[in-house]
């Protein structure tokens, strides 16, 4: 099994960076985390077979991680899917997704699809499995707006991935990275502390008492991209494939 870092950009597209978006792919399992509103071109440029893509998995509602989804339905669309898909998130998806189909392209959300799609939601601390993929959400701290915000910690195959998502220091990180194979960690600044988001300085501190076996920091800012070559830490970047 692999992950690949689609997009692994900032809200801004910092050092010309792709919007979040993780595709996992292995023997028995095919799917995305986040699906940001660059995600398309980015997995056209990589090759990445969609119609293969069982579900996307969505932490939260802010374009960066979200709005690559009606760019990606009307592409299955118009490229005759007939493989079912399921896209999970948090509360509010079934009414969000709609929304953004709409502001995007009119009329699309009424369009009938050539596939069958499930929307589901997906509740803190609640653990919901979709086939071979084991889903459990914890929630995190990323403002008012857009939300409500959701790390995850996903089992596939015999292996842990987990992602902070976009999120300040919280103790539900603990929990949700704990012994993962792969702990996928925002690190948006180096020390500054930046309202909702985590500094690596913050994480850092925790990183003994989460103990996972893997770290890789993506969704900097300019202030850490500038860093990463003095690091102690894996930096992701788009096209990154990390063997799990």
């Amino acid at each position: 099994m692999q992950l690949r870092f689609v997009g692994c950009g900032d809200a801004f597209g910092s050092g010309g960076r792709f919007n979040t978006c993780f595709h996992v792919s292995g023997a028995r399992s095919n799917f995305l985390i986040d699906c940001g509103a660059s995600s398309l071109p980015a997995m056209k440029r990589l090759e990445i077979d969609r119609d293969a893509i069982d579900l996307i998995l969505i932490t939260h509602f802010h374009g960066d991680h979200f709005a690559g989804l009606p760019f990606f339905l009307l592409d299955a669309q118009f490229s005759r899917r007939t493989r079912p898909l399921v896209i999970a998130g948090p509360e509010g998806i079934e009414t969000k997704l709609p929304a953004v189909m709409e502001v995007m392209f009119e009329h699309s959300s009424k369009t009938k699809q050539r596939f069958d799609l499930s929307v589901v939601t997906l509740a803190p601390r609640e653990t919901r499995s979709f086939g071979e993929v084991t889903v459990t959400p914890y929630p995190v701290v990323h403002g008012e707006s857009g939300g409500p915000f959701l790390a995850y910690r996903v089992e596939a195959e015999g292996r842990i991935i987990s992602y902070s998502a976009d999120t300040e220091w919280t103790d539900a990180l603990i929990p949700a990275a704990q012994d993962a194979d792969l702990f996928i960690a925002e690190a948006y600044m180096y020390d500054k502390m930046v309202k909702n988001h985590l500094s690596l300085k913050t994480l850092e501190a925790h990183l003994p008492a989460i103990n996972a076996r893997r770290v890789v920091l993506t969704h900097m800012s300019d202030d850490m991209l500038g860093r990463i070559d003095h690091l102690p830490y894996t930096a992701a970047s788009d096209g990154m494939v990390v063997a799990l």
